[in-house]
């Protein structure tokens, strides 16, 4: 799930309130390149039984597509964590005031004020320049910012600071968390390289996931000895409207494999 921190609508804290309010059992807090929300996450579910995973998603590139990976259980305040996160960070920043800087030589002017205010002092990211494209009128909804200015083909579109799937799964081992590999359906040739590199997982169950497709994803976990892991990827009803809070079905066995591996991972750290 994603929350003020990165592009998501809603504060940690609300979005554990809203879990706890349908009787979600756990919940990972997985923001675009940062920590930033997982100890608000942690306070508030604390002493509610809910269980909040610390996580992060990286944002990767490889030829012609980005791949996201996701750290599960990761050490939120690792000080090399949080460096390479900056980057991350400074990157977005520039990137969103060269999109602001595009669109207006299309004419599509933008208050940059305006997208900072939107952003609410998270990182600044695509959804929120789509959402003053949208305030605007220039859109007539957020995916429409996507689909014909800001996307990968689109004429406004920045490349951001670059980083390949490989080096994001190696900074979360060093974090001592679990690399995933998110939303793996059209991007499931880059497995058998990041197996290499130390990949532990698969996001099998996912928004808008045929069973066929996530039946293909269990086999290749099978295949690759890899753990299967999923969620909703909540960003809130207005950055996401497809994207439902509890709104995919995760068996609770995953999870329970996460925190076994997660525990494993913990015991041979403290032993070596």
């Amino acid at each position: 799930m994603h929350t003020t921190a990165s592009d998501g609508q809603f504060s940690p804290a609300d979005v554990v309130c809203k879990a706890l309010e349908i009787g979600l059992a756990v919940l990972a807090i997985t923001d675009h390149d940062t920590t930033d929300g997982i100890a608000e996450a942690l306070q508030a579910a604390r002493g509610t039984g809910l269980e909040v995973i610390p996580g992060v998603e990286i944002s990767t590139d490889i030829p012609g597509s980005e791949v996201h990976v996701l750290g599960y259980y990761i050490a939120y305040e690792d000080p090399g964590l949080i460096s390479q996160l900056a980057l991350f960070r400074d990157s977005r920043l520039r990137r969103a005031q060269e999109m602001v800087g595009k669109l207006h030589a299309m004419g599509l002017t933008l208050d940059w004020e305006r997208v900072q205010q939107i952003a609410g002092g998270a990182i600044i990211g695509r959804p929120h320049v789509a959402q003053a494209m949208l305030e605007m009128g220039y859109v007539s909804c957020v995916n429409e910012a996507f689909d014909l200015y800001i996307g990968r083909n689109g004429p406004a579109y920045v490349e951001r600071y670059k980083m390949l799937p490989g080096e994001a799964v190696q900074i979360i081992l060093a974090a001592n968390g679990l690399p995933v590999l998110a939303h793996p359906l059209s991007v499931s040739h880059v497995v058998p390289g990041l197996v290499e590199r130390g990949l532990v997982g698969l996001e099998a169950y996912y928004t808008g996931y045929t069973p066929d497709e996530t039946r293909f994803l269990l086999n290749l976990a099978a295949k690759y000895d890899l753990l299967v892991t999923g969620g909703s990827d909540f960003h809130g009803e207005i950055v996401q409207p497809a994207s439902k809070l509890g709104g995919v079905m995760v068996p609770p066995e995953v999870a329970t494999r996460l925190r076994a591996r997660h525990l494993d991972l913990q015991a041979s750290v403290v032993s070596s």
